[in-house]
């Protein structure tokens, strides 16, 4: 217990929180940024998402489950690309909340990914759902989608054909949930949605405009498992994501 307090206080001060304060933790804060380590092949599939309530109830929300079921029959069994002779065991489409204000974008299906057939179940996936979580909000509220819906041989980048030919399809699911906020999660998802070859320390720390929808780019958590440093800057990103939707902590 004290190990743990103590290396939660390390992480605070690596993110440049200094000040603490004696009051009773969110649980939802309880494991703001952390992934835990698991062997490999060990880590239990996560339960099928749950709709929220009104997804049941809403007719809008219903028009958008069917028009993304359109959108998933559309896509087929997909050959367009390469991809589709280079390993992958399943296309991955996308998941959550089909009426959700806030989406987050990341580039492509891991190996976790491809197995399952849904986005960001691995490590990766872990961090992606505390970093919702400390927003004060539940991954079943967002919708999660990659620009590309196979996995790469060897989880390499995307190439920009892959991304031209994929894209299309993402856009069409962006279109049906009409979110408020598009959080892009690493470079290739934001040069994809905005058409430009800047670097993520260019593209961070502003807003921009995908469609009418406001879009802000930060890291993805692969490569925040990779480089901890980055976690301050992440954070800063969501809490203007935050601020422009009037989300707080719990």
């Amino acid at each position: 217990m004290r190990s743990a307090l103590a290396a939660r206080i390390a992480y605070y001060r690596e993110m440049g929180i200094q000040d603490f304060y004696r009051r009773p933790v969110p649980e939802a804060m309880r494991d703001l940024f952390a992934a835990e380590e698991k062997p490999t092949g060990t880590e239990a599939a996560p339960a099928a998402p749950v709709q929220p309530e009104s997804a049941m109830t809403n007719p809008i929300a219903r028009d958008h489950a069917a028009a993304l079921r359109a959108i998933r029959a559309d896509l087929g069994d997909c050959r367009r690309c390469p991809l589709h002779a280079m390993g992958r065991k399943q296309i991955v489409f996308g998941t959550g909340n089909v009426d959700a204000e806030l989406m987050f974008v990341g580039e492509a299906p891991g190996a976790d990914e491809d197995q399952q057939g849904e986005p960001f179940v691995g490590r990766a996936g872990q961090l992606l759902n505390n970093m919702i979580a400390a927003m004060g909000l539940k991954r079943e509220q967002v919708y999660i989608a990659n620009v590309i819906k196979c996995r790469p041989p060897g989880n390499r980048t995307p190439l920009p054909e892959e991304c031209a030919i994929c894209s299309p399809f993402l856009t069409r699911q962006i279109e049906t949930i009409g979110p408020r906020v598009i959080v892009t999660l690493g470079a290739v998802a934001a040069k994809t949605l905005l058409g430009v070859n800047e670097s993520m320390s260019a593209l961070r720390g502003r807003w921009y405009q995908f469609r009418d929808i406001a879009l802000a780019v930060t890291y993805h958590p692969a490569y925040l498992l990779r480089n901890p440093a980055a976690k301050k800057d992440t954070w800063q990103d969501l809490q203007m994501v935050m601020k422009r939707m009037g989300l707080k902590r719990n």
